[in-house]
């Protein structure tokens, strides 16, 4: 189930970046209600200038000093025009940067409409630095996944199946092996970078393992805190499913599978599920190939071809005739 991200301004200022010592100097009635949708920054320049169509719903807009600057040019009416003009009810909040104290006209248009007025020591281009970094964190898209996210020869591994198929008891043989976990039962995964998605745990299911028969069971005390692992790349995605609902798997392995999460392509492989299959086993060779692969070997395109050189081979020599049928 995927989430839409957005935090309100109430959250931005409760747990932005202690570098930014963000001030609250108005509109504090729309802490509350606004929010920032969006991880780009905007500075308010070209909407003051006349152009308003620049400015995006749920964008944090900047106010530095080359605007101020910009509306000390215009008198009072002319300033109040421009401000008015901002549509201010699609902004998030406005950032005044180097402690800039708001022009009259936007301090009382950010009352009147409830649009948080925030205040930075800082010059811009170093807000706007920390404020992006931090808000492409935040806003990252992400997905909450059913499955175990193990962390097996530094790749991070998702492996996910229907309930009761043996995810867990999986992950524990594994851990006993030496890998280790990231996260049971429900993974946050989120894409970064454009092309990067990174798995964690819940904060409640930190280090913890549910195995039925069992019950909830803490890998740390259990195995020591070698055995844990924080967030994680996730590299390969293995789902685990029964002989009967698998339908074709593939034999030879020739053809690498991929499924997509939040809009990135993941190496995939199914494992059908049977009585008898060693599943770590199985789950710990998938990662084996999987890391030959990215290393530029393939098993099974290396038989196929070595087969096809026999072939050729056999075809290119003479025929020869059996040693019963010489006259």
């Amino acid at each position: 189930m995927s989430q839409s991200p957005a935090i309100t301004v109430e959250e931005f200022l409760a747990h932005a970046p202690a570098r930014l010592e963000l001030r609250l100097i108005a509109g504090e009635q729309g802490v509350k209600s606004r929010h920032i949708t969006d991880a780009r920054v905007h500075k308010l320049g070209l909407a003051l200038a006349g152009f308003p169509h620049y400015i995006r719903p749920g964008r944090v807009q900047v106010v530095g000093q080359s605007e101020i600057w910009y509306l000390d040019k215009f008198g009072a009416e002319r300033q109040l025009a421009a401000i008015t003009n901002l549509s201010l009810k699609e902004i998030a909040c406005i950032l005044l940067t180097q402690g800039i104290d708001p022009p009259t006209e936007l301090l009382a248009a950010a009352q009147a409409t409830d649009l948080p007025l925030l205040q930075t020591p800082l010059v811009s281009s170093i807000a706007i630095g920390i404020l992006s970094d931090y808000l492409q964190e935040m806003l990252a898209p992400r997905d909450v996944r059913h499955g175990v996210l193990l962390d097996l020869y530094g790749l991070g591994v998702l492996i996910e199946g229907r309930s009761g198929i043996g995810k867990s008891e999986c992950a524990l043989d594994l851990i006993s092996r030496g890998h280790r976990l990231v996260s049971d039962d429900m993974v946050k995964v989120r894409r970064v970078g454009g092309d990067r998605l990174m798995g964690s745990a819940p904060d409640l299911l930190r280090e913890h393992l549910e195995i039925r028969g069992l019950g909830i069971i803490n890998i740390k005390d259990l195995f020591g805190v070698s055995a844990i692992s924080g967030p994680l790349a996730v590299g390969l995605s293995i789902r685990l499913a029964r002989w009967d609902e698998a339908g074709d798997v593939e034999r030879l392995g020739l053809d690498a599978q991929t499924i997509e999460i939040l809009g990135v392509r993941v190496a995939h492989v199914l494992l059908p599920v049977s009585p008898g299959r060693n599943l770590s086993t199985l789950v710990e060779t998938a990662v084996r190939v999987h890391l030959l692969r990215l290393r530029g070997y393939d098993a099974a395109k290396s038989f196929v071809s070595r087969h096809q050189e026999l072939i050729e081979r056999a075809e290119a020599s003479p025929a020869t005739k059996p040693a019963g049928d010489a006259i």
